[in-house]
């Protein structure tokens, strides 16, 4: 017998029918022996009405009651999902994230989770109960109730795996596993058997959205493995594992873009120790991640200086940018959000070289120009046009055989 959690996403529990569905697949796994233990999100589209209705009493509502108002989207289907399995003959509780004693700071809308006791959840299996637990909550040392922000289910399902010891943590979502690259960017994307959470952290970071990037890093650190399969057919999905454990290590094992990506430059920034954090502490202080930095050095004791930011960030960075070039003699800045970031990521790539040359000769082939580049050990990232950006996807993806088994 084994102990697996199952988390279902928003489409898997769209409907009635859809949760009747879910509960099937839930008994099945009950019946081959299994404890099981269900985290589920809120039906697709109830977060955002509610945040919606919220915006009709106020256009910024209270941070706290916000989340106490969001946490009901999830509260509604594991109460379905209980009342599901109950009606088909099995034993099945459900628990808010308090129940489930998901503790987590107090940053309303964007928790983090500092510990699950799960000793009700433990008390639950050993009575013979199927668990049903309310993902994206938790709640704060004041009692309060807290979410964790957009894909939090993800978190709170590989977290509470991580709690209670469970052999798998399977994550059922609209998609049938992780692929090589967008499929509806490039025909050619092949569905992998298996990446490692270094892999997938790369890539949940550079625009892949199959995981919430703090679901795998819980992953990463408590070794959870994660199958992430589709809710609609049986197929087996990619494993997330330990580098160890990996069958396969390709050089390069994904192609991933963001188009929602903005660049900003100060031109002929004073070369001088201090200057780079003038420019970033207000930038960092009003919340804005900075992705990519370039600096290039000019002649006479100045510097050209360019950064990346989220493209909703991209007005209030503008601004920041233009006070701070004001403030230490910068002589313009340049904006533009018709970018897109491409990037190949490997672990495979530590061991290997010519990926930069291969990448950067593929992309010179059509003509692609690159603005910015950066790397680590297992990524590398370039900006380029906008326009251009499936077309690179589509020829990085060729260039390095990822069709190929």
């Amino acid at each position: 017998m084994g102990l697996i959690v199952q988390k279902f996403g928003g489409t898997s529990v769209g409907d009635l029918e859809r949760i009747r569905n879910v509960a099937n697949r839930v008994a099945k796994t009950r019946e081959q022996g299994h404890q099981v233990v269900v985290i589920l999100s809120a039906m697709a589209g109830v977060t955002d009405g509610l945040i919606a209705k919220a915006q009709e009493i106020s256009k910024k509502p209270d941070k706290r009651e916000l989340d106490v108002l969001l946490a009901t989207g999830e509260q509604t289907t594991a109460a379905l999902m209980a009342m599901t399995l109950r009606s088909m003959g099995y034993a099945a509780r459900s628990l808010l994230g308090f129940q489930a004693e998901v503790l987590t700071d107090c940053s309303y809308g964007d928790a983090r989770i500092i510990d699950i006791g799960a000793g009700r959840i433990r008390k639950l299996l050993e009575e013979d109960n199927i668990v049903i637990v309310a993902g994206f909550q938790g709640c704060d040392n004041d009692g309060n109730i807290t979410t964790l922000g957009r894909g939090g289910s993800d978190t709170s399902a590989v977290a509470v795996a991580a709690a209670i010891n469970a052999n798998t943590c399977e994550i059922y979502t609209d998609v049938d596993g992780i692929y090589t690259t967008d499929p509806n960017i490039c025909s050619k994307a092949r569905k992998l058997k298996h990446i490692c959470y270094d892999e997938m952290l790369e890539m949940a970071s550079l625009g892949a959205k199959v995981l919430q990037i703090r679901s795998v890093e819980f992953a990463k650190k408590y070794n959870v493995p994660v199958h992430v399969r589709s809710s609609f057919n049986e197929e087996e999905g990619t494993m997330v594992v330990n580098e160890d454990e990996m069958m396969e290590r390709l050089v390069v094992s994904g192609i991933t873009c963001n188009k929602n990506e903005a660049k900003i430059t100060l031109r002929k920034v004073p070369d001088q120790p201090g200057i780079a954090a003038k420019v970033f502490t207000p930038i960092a202080d009003a919340g804005i991640i900075v992705d990519m930095i370039v600096q290039n050095i000019r002649q006479g004791g100045q510097t050209d200086l360019t950064f990346t930011v989220p493209e909703k960030d991209f007005d209030q960075a503008m601004d920041l940018a233009r006070k701070i070039a004001f403030e230490i003699g910068t002589e313009e800045v340049l904006g533009d959000t018709d970018i897109a970031k491409v990037s190949v990521t490997g672990v495979g790539m530590k061991n290997h070289t010519g990926v930069a040359a291969k990448m950067f000769g593929a992309l010179a082939a059509e003509n692609i120009n690159i603005m910015l580049i950066t790397t680590s050990e297992i990524r590398i990232s370039c900006v380029v046009m906008e326009k251009y950006a499936e077309l690179a996807v589509r020829v990085l993806h060729d260039a390095f055989g990822l069709d190929k088994e």
